[in-house]
């Protein structure tokens, strides 16, 4: 009797723990400014998340590149999105980073910035190298803008002491300094076309300048996160060729703590409905799982880095 009792309470504790819902998982994830293009990817990925894994709720709240490293490596959140050079700039504890982050892993690869260095067609200005002693304007410090400014210009023998006047501040007040000749020389990270490019070549000739191969490559040597890529011909007014320029990627961070299978899910989610982000953000479509898994620099997390492996990305 005391058997049968102890059996059926065994089956009917079975079945109730069936019946119970999945312990929920509470993810907070930093992303962008309200306005710009992180805070409703952000918003698209949530809705992957709590669509495909079963428990996972998330909340979304703006952020920035940089603060978004600091809000994973503190625990402040548990997702985010970086630039990669920022990010890799992390990793190893330089400038604007105290300390290395070494709670910050990468998850996915999802689009490409690229750099612009955008000269007035007659302040003289066909490469890089001859922006020595002319007024350049750029983003505020901090910003990944900013920083690759300061690189594109270390890597041609330049800084700020060099030029005759740096200016610091929004697109909008870049783009007025060039159309009234405060200044010559404009550097920025944003997708292709730029609007704030296209503004400006509105009220003035441009000239997009590049960066070649040896360039290319002192700048990856400073900073793995860089990659190169191509304006092509068109982009602007009066580019009659491709310019060859290098930029980074906007990439999903995640604390190294998470549970490997939990990333593993995560990833797989958004590698299965990756449609979904395009529709957010237009430089997503076409991403496949292959350019997920590109590497920047930033060591994978074991979740990420063992469904790319399955799914024969590396």
């Amino acid at each position: 009797m005391k058997k049968a009792y102890v059996s059926r309470l065994f089956v009917f504790s079975a079945a109730v723990a069936l019946a119970l819902p999945v312990a929920a998982q509470e993810l907070k994830m930093m992303t962008g400014p309200q306005g710009g293009s992180w805070y409703p990817l952000g918003g698209a990925i949530q809705g992957i998340l709590e669509k495909n894994i079963p428990g996972v709720k998330m909340s979304v709240a703006p952020g920035a590149g940089i603060s978004n490293v600091l809000g994973v490596q503190t625990g402040k959140a548990d997702l985010g999105f970086g630039n990669a050079s920022s990010t890799y700039d992390g990793a190893l504890g330089r400038d604007p980073f105290k300390l290395k982050t070494g709670n910050v892993c990468h998850v996915a690869t999802l689009y490409f910035q690229y750099f612009h260095m955008v000269a007035l067609a007659d302040a003289g200005i066909k490469t890089v190298g001859d922006a020595t002693g002319k007024a350049l304007t750029t983003q505020q410090k901090g910003n990944t803008g900013e920083q690759m400014t300061r690189d594109v210009l270390k890597i041609y023998g330049l800084d700020y002491g060099k030029m005759s006047k740096v200016n610091f501040g929004s697109y909008t007040d870049s783009v007025s300094q060039l159309k009234d000749g405060h200044a010559q020389v404009f550097g920025l990270i944003t997708t292709v076309p730029a609007s704030a490019v296209m503004d400006l070549a509105s009220a003035r000739e441009i000239r997009v300048l590049e960066i070649p191969e040896d360039k290319f490559k002192a700048a990856q040597a400073l900073n793995r996160g860089y990659d190169k890529r191509i304006i092509k011909a068109g982009s602007y007014p009066k580019q009659d060729k491709d310019i060859q320029t290098i930029g980074t990627w906007t990439h999903l961070i995640a604390s190294c703590k998470l549970p490997e299978q939990l990333v593993y899910n995560i990833t797989k989610a958004l590698a299965t409905n990756v449609g979904d982000l395009g529709n957010v953000v237009a430089a997503v479509k076409g991403l496949s799982v292959k350019d997920m898994a590109t590497d920047v620099g930033v060591p994978y997390h074991p979740g990420a880095r063992k469904y790319y492996q399955e799914a024969k990305a590396f």
